[in-house]
């Protein structure tokens, strides 16, 4: 499956790519992989409108950057970016329904959020979107941004110590404040692990749990070989 948004959005993808360089965690190639899984998932979907759902890929971390450089907690770029996308629809002159079902999907594909997808489309955004940090590729994305954002390899704080102080409200969904004091296993306790059960759609529901299987697996071999010497 070749990728075709660079090809049937050239203006919306020159945008994306600019406002995406020098981001670690979502990249353009992040976008390509929840493009592919998104459209596994529409095929059991025929209901999906594929280009509001192709549009809102692509345009669903234009406001990643911003998050990824605020360590206060306090910057959503899932409703910053469904607010920079539909200004950018509405200038290329965008039917005003398709911008506000685009803005929608952005609007809800953040994992932690109180903002709930309602639609098809922004249910398989959500899904897709998730499902690319499970598995091997998720894995290897939490410690890409880990480098990036100078996070220990490990941590064995106390999950609910961690809580209370570095996740807004002291909740488990609540969003990060300080980055470098996150680590990839404690993200994988905090909000990896829960993936599977939050999912929307049969067949991301599937794809979901043998991925999740890989993952845990491999953090409970990290761990131990953290503590033993095996």
């Amino acid at each position: 499956m070749s990728f075709a948004l660079d090809e049937k959005y050239p203006d919306l993808y020159k945008i994306v790519e600019k406002e995406l360089a020098g981001y670690t965690g979502h990249t353009l190639d992040h976008i390509e992989r929840v493009w592919k899984t998104a459209m596994r998932i529409a095929a059991a979907n025929p209901e999906v409108d594929l280009e509001v759902l192709q549009i809102a890929i692509l345009m669903h971390d234009i406001a990643g950057i911003k998050e990824e450089t605020d360590n206060t907690g306090k910057t959503d770029h899932a409703l910053i970016g469904a607010e920079i996308t539909a200004k950018i629809l509405s200038e290329l002159k965008y039917p005003e329904q398709l911008i506000k079902e685009v803005k929608h999907c952005i609007q809800t594909h953040r994992f932690r959020s109180s903002f709930e997808p309602k639609s098809i489309e922004a249910k398989i955004l959500f899904d897709a979107d998730k499902i690319d940090v499970l598995g091997a590729i998720g894995v290897a994305r939490s410690f890409m941004i880990a480098g990036d954002t100078h996070e220990s390899l490990y941590s064995f704080t106390p999950l609910k110590e961690y809580i209370a102080d570095n996740l807004v409200g002291g909740k488990a969904d609540g969003r990060i404040k300080d980055v470098s004091k996150h680590t990839p296993n404690l993200e994988f306790e905090t909000k990896i692990i829960k993936i599977p059960q939050k999912l929307y759609t049969d067949k991301g529901r599937e794809i979901a749990v043998e991925r999740m299987k890989f993952m845990a697996e491999f953090f409970a071999r990290l761990r131990d070989e953290i503590n033993t010497d095996i």
